[in-house]
């Protein structure tokens, strides 16, 4: 089924900019940071990414998606149910445990949290790979060049604010499937 994802999404054009072999190792084991988010069809290509990148990912959706019938292929493929509502579902702690296993392990999570315009990043991303001192992955899904892909890793430091602009900046809204819903770092002041 992977296989054949991968296929129809490059075969809808998208072009897939993947690291060669062994390139990238940090890849296995890092919080994977995805902008801008503002459809739903950044899931669906981005699974395909993540399976052509061979990463066995974790994705964290919001658990309103769980809903039979969906909810079982959604586990199926890796995703974790977030309820936003909860603070205290600890899903934050249950993913520092499991990197601090040793093992694979990769979580990917859209900062901004929702897919409508957000002025603040939430800050769980950073909190997991500080915490289990893994890097941070800043990945794209491009629209408007029909484009996905990796840039360079970025290890949390202890300040949260410069580590979040540095990635931030990395991202611009004519990437979004729809501009309108992505607020870059300088409309952040307005």
């Amino acid at each position: 089924m992977k296989r054949i994802w991968i296929a129809i999404v490059k075969l809808l054009g998208w072009k897939f900019n993947l690291p060669a072999e062994g390139e990238r190792p940090e890849l296995q084991r890092c919080v994977f940071v995805v902008a801008p988010h503002t459809a739903v069809s950044d899931f669906l290509i981005g699974a395909a990414y993540l399976w052509a990148l061979n990463v066995d990912g974790h994705v964290f959706i919001k658990k309103e998606f769980f809903r039979w019938p969906v909810g079982g292929l959604l586990r199926r493929l890796g995703c974790v149910a977030i309820d936003r509502g909860n603070r205290h579902n600890d899903m934050m702690g249950a993913a520092v445990r499991r990197f601090a296993t040793g093992e694979p392990f990769a979580v990917v999570i859209t900062p901004e949290g929702t897919r409508k315009p957000v002025r603040r990043w939430k800050r769980g991303f950073w909190e997991i790979a500080h915490q289990a001192q893994v890097p941070l992955v800043p990945a794209y899904i491009d629209f408007g060049r029909k484009e996905i892909g990796l840039f360079d890793s970025v290890m949390p430091t202890d300040d949260y604010e410069a580590d979040r602009a540095a990635i931030h900046r990395l991202y611009r809204a004519d990437m979004a499937k729809r501009p309108d819903q992505f607020v870059e770092l300088n409309d952040l002041t307005k």
